[in-house]
């Protein structure tokens, strides 16, 4: 029997100490926001706080985790962080398909936690691991920076030219 401290809450859970976090989190413990996506840390779908980093949860066993605090998506919201970032994706209307945006909205939190004025560079170090098959990059980037600045970034496109590819 595991103890795990889960968005601020022991939760005790019965399960063999290899088993990776995210299936705790979603079958044992029925906290279903965190996604599976490629189950070889690749994609960032199941990003997760650790301790306040952000880590994919596919491929950390729960008996590495000892009295870690745990934080997922469905608490991510009540820190001053994860608010902004959540009312700012709404407002960039960032979301396409969705998949994806629980470990983006992970990733991004745990950036403005460690680095509350990120640079573009900063926004694409710290989400480089996080895949959007919609693409929607440049909406995410915007979103982030609106989260830490707290006003409206102007839209954000990305010139191309059919005969000659994206603009210099």
């Amino acid at each position: 029997m595991l103890t795990l401290n889960v968005n601020g809450e022991d939760r005790s859970v019965d399960v063999p100490e290899d088993m990776p976090l995210l299936w705790v989190l979603r079958d044992v413990i029925g906290l279903t926001g965190t996604k599976f996506g490629c189950g070889i840390a690749q994609c960032g779908a199941c990003t997760v706080h650790v301790d306040g980093r952000a880590v994919r949860s596919c491929v950390l066993p729960v008996g590495q985790l000892g009295e870690a605090k745990i934080t997922t998506v469905e608490a991510i919201g009540a820190t001053p962080e994860g608010k902004k970032i959540q009312d700012a994706w709404l407002a960039v209307e960032v979301v396409q398909c969705g998949y994806c945006q629980t470990g983006q909205i992970m990733s991004a939190t745990a950036l403005l936690q460690h680095k509350p004025q990120p640079t573009d560079s900063d926004i694409d170090a710290a989400m480089s691991g996080n895949i959007c098959r919609c693409g929607t990059y440049v909406r995410i980037r915007q979103a982030i920076h609106q989260a830490a600045t707290g006003q409206p970034v102007g839209q954000q496109t990305i010139a191309y030219n059919l005969q000659k590819g994206p603009a210099q």
